[in-house]
């Protein structure tokens, strides 16, 4: 993700702050500064929210630790003004594996709430009469600042709870749905729950909280996605490479010149192409360093200067599902095929998206 900054690592997990959480720092700022508050307060306010978000990276961290035990590994946890993303490779396709990380999260909420509750006098805040709690919640200050963490916990937990796909409470849902139904059903309707939820959402941050409207976009355009991608898995599923791979391809020699590739590109419908030598890849050219060449006015250049070298190989043989997370993942879309590291072809994501409609044509 772009404008991000990185504040570490954490069990080889990056942690990245967005840009745009510089935005929620200044409408707290501003919320403040409306009331009257002095400096001190508002200072205090943007450390409660920082703490705040250090639980909400704890909680991710949860998701992200637990899934680690199945064998899936998590790139990055991204914090944004909306909360947490963490960035799993995959969810696991067991049902009872999904609801492990997806309760992970809220529960590590639970424990931090558990354990504010034990150490500090909770209990005085909560001994009153609702006047008395309204009263204690009306801002932070530094007497009730852990009690505001206690109950931001507890907000994190229920919110997150809300069978909302995809967030924790719609992963649950679609873990448990998964028990009795095949994945896709279940996916199908956890994500409609979730995009019911999200234009709820929508409404009622039209006339109380513009975050909620935000989260109504990320939540339905996250369920949506979601749906559409395991409805793909799941006709990829069985299926290999060599299956939906293109064949009829041009094969470069790296001491063809950028010349010679225009004629190519004119004459035909390629745009990136595999550079091989004695039967070894070399690299690709792809369409962006083809027009950077062209952009020098370098034709007579050869193919060597401009291909890039540092490129991602696919199996012949290697699960078309596995490729497809790996093609989504990746900022290229286009990837030699080899057998016995030889090219014997290439794949790219129209290749996909033109063999899913196949199989989806054959199933019906």
């Amino acid at each position: 993700m772009k404008g991000t900054l990185n504040l570490g690592r954490v069990s080889g997990i990056k942690i990245l702050i967005h840009w745009t959480f510089i935005f929620l720092i200044a409408w707290v700022v501003f919320l403040e500064i409306s009331r009257g508050s002095d400096g001190s307060t508002i200072m205090l306010s943007i450390a409660f929210v920082l703490v705040i978000f250090g639980c909400v990276v704890l909680h991710e961290l949860g998701h992200a630790l637990t899934a680690k035990r199945f064998g899936i590994s998590t790139r990055k946890i991204t914090l944004l003004p909306i909360g947490g993303v963490a960035s799993l490779e995959k969810m696991p396709e067991k049902p009872k594996q999904e609801l492990l990380v997806a309760v992970a999260g809220p529960a590590v909420n639970v424990a931090i709430a558990l354990l504010l509750y034990l150490i500090f006098p909770i209990n005085k805040f909560l001994a009153g009469n609702a006047g008395q709690l309204e009263e204690a919640l009306g801002k932070v200050t530094t007497q009730n600042f852990v009690f505001y963490l206690f109950v931001a916990n507890i907000v994190l937990v229920v919110f997150n709870a809300i069978p909302a796909f995809p967030m924790d409470g719609g992963r649950i849902l679609r873990a448990l749905l998964s028990m009795t139904l095949d994945r896709v059903q279940a996916t199908r309707i956890a994500a409609s729950l979730g995009q019911l939820m999200a234009v709820l959402f929508f409404f009622i941050g039209l006339f109380y909280n513009p975050l909620l409207i935000l989260i109504a976009i990320f939540v339905y355009f996250g369920a949506h996605s979601e749906n559409v991608m395991v409805q793909h898995l799941a006709l990829l599923k069985g299926h290999k490479v060599n299956e939906a791979m293109m064949t009829n391809i041009t094969i470069l020699s790296p001491d063809q010149t950028i010349g010679e590739v225009v004629d190519i590109v004119l004459s035909g419908t390629e745009v990136h192409f595999v550079v091989s030598e004695n039967q070894a890849v070399q690299g690709v050219l792809y369409q962006s360093d083809f027009i950077s060449a062209m952009k020098e006015k370098n034709t007579h250049a050869p193919v060597s200067d401009f291909m890039t070298k540092d490129f991602e190989k696919v199996g012949l043989n290697e699960d078309l599902s596995q490729f497809y997370r790996k093609v989504r993942a990746s900022k290229k879309s286009f990837f030699p095929v080899l057998e016995n590291d030889q090219p014997v072809g290439a794949i790219d994501f129209n290749n996909i998206n033109e063999y899913m409609l196949i199989r989806s044509s054959l199933d019906y």
